[in-house]
């Protein structure tokens, strides 16, 4: 019962980060839109607890933290201390996501550590947003930082911090961002100490164990009622950005006991534009995918991640060397990558739904002194027994939407619609959910870049369902002339002038009466 209470304890302080930096940040993309995740781990770096947050963020962010360990050695770590990174090719994802790891020490001996991740909405690079549609190496998608630290005593170091702000767009909200993270990866260290004060240094170790444990029994079963055998998926991302060529994600999930291995072998090479995926995304999106499918129940720690091998060869697409470009990897990729297990596993589990909309469709804009960034959701797949969701994130995202009244406060943006796409949404014995339209006004000159997916290939029905609609990302010029955007494009946006996103729906289930 012990165990339990800790378990609990330590999701709950998860949580408490979360809201103690949704309360504390300055821009609308994490204050808003919440844009971040929170996690807690041993002394070790595996993971024992984690807030329900972004599973893109969650299922990577263990590597941030062994990429601090493997830096600084717990031996030079002491109390007040936090590290930031956000190399992809160091434990992170893209340059945009900072990651915050605070050690927590109880009698002077590290016993944990806290980790926060959070979206930015520019960290530099040849765009606002810092996600270039056309990037061809990393060093073009803004500052990329190696794990070092950014606080001592227990406070922020100035010149960290003087570094991002000089950086990025609208640096000021870069400081007080992460400062916010700081303070967030903070508090979950003092629960820490806390829970172990209540509870005991042995009773917090065996609860840290039993955590893990668990978790791990619990993925097994699952595994196990998966008949034995090899089930094969594809799917393919619409280009990379720089060519209009298919990328594609080949997968085998090769199901022997309580075990499973996802082998990438035959997915494509790495790209020269920026859909490729850093390595700890890939087991992210595949750690999503299979816990979906398999026991959605399942309390997630370190254990949950045991019985899992995954394949992925280098230079490919889904584990790329550097210095490849990755801005699209972390938000597309990953989405590819789930809708291809998901396609392999039908077979074995035949009650899965029909694709969701699939793409994160980021859209980020931005001129002088700013960038804004968010993405918007779409149409989830219908299942067996239901209509899916309408005007939803899905997958690898976990995000709200931005307020109306935020954008138009704080950024020379209008945003003239933000409906349900009605009719978008694949028919069948139960439809898909339908997707969003949504209209953005330039106020002053700007540049807006999109970066998505499913605009030539519909999210696949099942089961006789018919596919959603498509994707769309349009520019509506003030003369009236309209242009259509790539679904990785980017263009400048004249006073006046208005893009417009309309987002694909879920693919239908069943055949309609």
């Amino acid at each position: 019962m012990k165990h339990e209470i800790v378990r609990q304890a330590l999701i709950y302080a998860c949580e408490e980060m979360g809201a103690l930096l949704r309360r504390s940040a300055f821009s609308p993309n994490i204050r808003e839109r919440e844009d971040f995740s929170c996690a807690i781990y041993d002394a070790d770096g595996e993971l024992i607890a984690q807030a329900e947050h972004i599973p893109v963020h969650l299922g990577s962010m263990r590597w941030a933290v062994q990429a601090v360990l493997d830096e600084f050695g717990s031996s030079e770590m002491e109390p007040g201390d936090a590290f930031l990174l956000n190399d992809p090719y160091a434990g992170g994802t893209h340059l945009p996501d900072l990651t915050v790891v605070a050690p927590a020490f109880h009698d002077d001996e590290l016993v944990a550590f806290a980790a926060v991740r959070a979206h930015h909405a520019d960290v530099g690079g040849k765009v606002p947003g810092s996600m270039p549609h056309d990037a061809e190496d990393v060093y073009s998608e803004g500052l990329r930082i190696p794990p070092i630290k950014v606080a001592e005593d227990g406070e922020p170091r100035d010149d960290v911090l003087r570094l991002l702000e000089a950086n990025s767009r609208g640096g000021e909200e870069r400081r007080y961002d992460l400062t916010a993270q700081i303070a967030a990866a903070f508090r979950g260290c003092r629960q820490v100490r806390r829970i172990i004060d209540e509870h005991g240094r042995e009773a917090w170790e065996r609860a840290c164990e039993w955590c893990k444990d668990y978790a791990e029994r619990r993925m097994r079963v699952a595994i196990e009622r998966i008949p034995d055998g090899e089930y094969s998926g594809e799917d393919y991302l619409e280009g990379d950005g720089i060519s209009e060529d298919p990328v594609r994600i080949s997968v085998t999930v090769r199901v022997e006991g309580d075990e499973v291995t996802v082998d990438f072998t035959g997915t494509d090479e790495q790209t020269r534009g920026p859909v490729n995926a850093p390595l700890p995304v890939t087991y992210s999106a595949v750690f999503f995918a299979l816990k979906a499918a398999l026991d959605p129940e399942t309390p997630v720690s370190e254990g949950t991640y045991r019985p899992i091998e995954v394949i992925a060869p280098r230079g490919t697409v889904v584990n790329p060397e550097p210095p490849a470009p990755v801005c699209a990897g972390n938000v597309e990729t990953s989405q590819r990558i789930v809708d291809a297990i998901l396609d392999a596993l039908r077979e074995a589990i035949p009650s899965l739904p029909a694709h969701s909309h699939g793409s994160m469709n980021n859209v980020a804009i931005g001129g002088v002194g700013f960038a804004y960034y968010e993405t918007v959701g779409g149409g989830a797949g219908a299942s067996p027994d239901c209509d899916g969701e309408s005007a939803v994130h899905v997958y690898m995202t976990n995000t709200a939407n931005t307020p109306v009244e935020h954008v138009e406060r704080e950024y020379p943006i209008r945003i003239l619609e933000h409906t349900v796409r009605r009719g978008s949404g694949g028919e069948g014995k139960y439809r898909g959910g339908d997707g969003i339209i949504k209209r953005y006004l330039a106020l002053e000159r700007c540049r807006v870049t999109v970066i998505g997916d499913r605009t030539m290939h519909p999210p696949r029905g099942v089961d006789g369902g018919k596919p959603g609609k498509t994707s769309e990302y349009e520019v509506e010029r003030s003369n009236g002339k309209v242009e259509r955007l790539g679904p990785k494009d980017s263009t400048v946006l004249e006073p006046g002038d208005m893009l417009i996103v309309r987002t694909a729906g879920g693919g239908g289930y069943g055949k309609g009466e």
